[in-house]
């Protein structure tokens, strides 16, 4: 059996704390929402794991803002986050950033065994590519498959449309690999499997619900493969 393989970007693949991420996201909601945030505006919400829409409208209710007025300009805002991100980007070393542990061998194995592979990010689709292309991981992610941060508020939604973007591919042989509980249960939500990321001294969330539970990409990639057949 083929797998579709659904990679979640942070904390899975790329390991970094990327702080223009946080920098383009109060610039830009500021800009278009005219509010004023606090400075760990991100952080005073439940940030990990959501969408990057989601994560906008928890900052913004947290401002004070109606539902009606970010319903309005939500969409249009996360195109013009995702620009600023990238604007920023071009102007920064990167050489520092990390990527996960065995995530290049781990990615090579499964797609040379035929595989599907691609990105499930709460990452709009630009910030995700850029990010793998820096990693050196763009190669394994090709474009037109996937789903990302603007392209739906809910996680469990972008499962059923990296499904689609598949050509329909079944929930069956679907499988999400991610780093946080959040990740599981949406992935269980949309009706799929789920690889859970959890390396060696971490225990910040439970992570007992995922279908497996691995130390690394690597450990992930035979456990995917067991499952293929």
């Amino acid at each position: 059996m083929t797998l579709l393989v659904l990679f979640d970007v942070d904390g899975t693949l790329f390991l970094t704390h990327d702080p223009l991420a946080g920098e383009a996201m109060s610039e830009t909601l500021e800009e278009r929402f005219d509010v004023t945030l606090l400075p760990d505006a991100t952080d005073r919400v439940d940030h990990l794991g959501q969408t990057t829409l989601r994560i906008a409208r928890l900052v913004l209710r947290e401002a004070g803002l109606a539902e009606a007025k970010i319903d309005r300009g939500l969409a249009a805002w996360c195109s013009r986050f995702t620009e600023r991100y990238g604007e920023l980007l071009a102007e920064t070393d990167t050489s520092g950033w990390l990527t996960a542990p065995g995530a290049e061998d781990a990615l090579a194995r499964l797609a040379s065994a035929g595989q599907r592979l691609a990105l499930l990010t709460g990452n709009p689709e630009p910030m995700a590519r850029a990010r793998m292309q820096r990693l050196g991981l763009a190669r394994f992610f090709p474009a037109g498959d996937g789903a990302f941060g603007c392209d739906s508020e809910s996680r469990a939604e972008l499962y059923d449309l990296a499904r689609a973007r598949a050509g329909g591919w079944p929930a069956r042989a679907t499988v999400a690999v991610g780093d946080t509980a959040r990740e599981v249960r949406s992935a269980h939500d949309g009706g799929i499997r789920a690889v859970a990321i959890r390396p060696a001294g971490r225990a910040d969330e439970s992570l007992d619900e995922a279908d497996a539970v691995c130390a690394d990409l690597g450990e992930a990639a035979s456990q995917l493969l067991a499952w293929a057949g």
